[in-house]
């Protein structure tokens, strides 16, 4: 459920951490974290936080948009997965598409759809879907991503996530 303002109070409470700032714990805590398993889960809490309208000025204020982009440029699979996690859920909005596409997210995003982790490659998916605007189609529409889309799109027996994600890509975006 989509958090407002009387909801947020309600759920903080008297003495509760105002989300601004619990956001901002998180990362800290993921810019003095040392293992990466504890990367792993501060990401993914955050990733879970940018599914809400509600958080969206917070995770531009806090770059966590770019923290994101930066787990996709990762060795580690779980970051990748869960960074692209985050944009994906982030990206609906205007004001974070445009951060995403300034800091060159969409290359990295459209790495992301070779990953062999299956939420990656959804994520990148329906990140790519919501990024694909009039200013961005010529980055995003080249042959290679298109044909790789393609793919998934026909590949409806082995993944039916990839090959829905896809089709939708195709029709809203690509003239056959």
């Amino acid at each position: 459920m989509f958090t407002n303002e009387r909801r947020q109070a309600e759920r903080t409470g008297k003495y509760g951490t105002p989300r601004l700032q619990h956001l901002q714990e998180l990362v800290t805590q993921f810019q003095q974290a040392t293992d990466e398993e504890s990367k792993e889960k501060i990401v993914a809490h955050l990733a879970n936080f940018a599914y809400d309208p509600y958080n969206y000025n917070f995770l531009r204020q806090l770059n966590v948009l770019e923290l994101f982009l930066d787990c996709l440029t990762e060795p580690n699979e779980k970051l990748i997965e869960f960074g692209a996690g985050g944009i994906c859920n982030a990206c609906v909005d205007p004001a974070n598409a445009a951060v995403i596409t300034q800091c060159d997210g969409i290359s990295l995003i459209i790495q992301c759809l070779s990953s062999p982790v299956r939420n990656t490659v959804n994520s990148a998916l329906g990140a790519l879907y919501y990024l694909c605007t009039p200013v961005t189609k010529k980055e995003i529409l080249k042959p290679e991503v298109v044909e790789l889309i393609r793919r998934y799109a026909a590949a409806e027996a082995v993944n039916t996530n990839f090959s829905n994600l896809a089709k939708a890509f195709l029709d809203k975006h690509v003239s056959l």
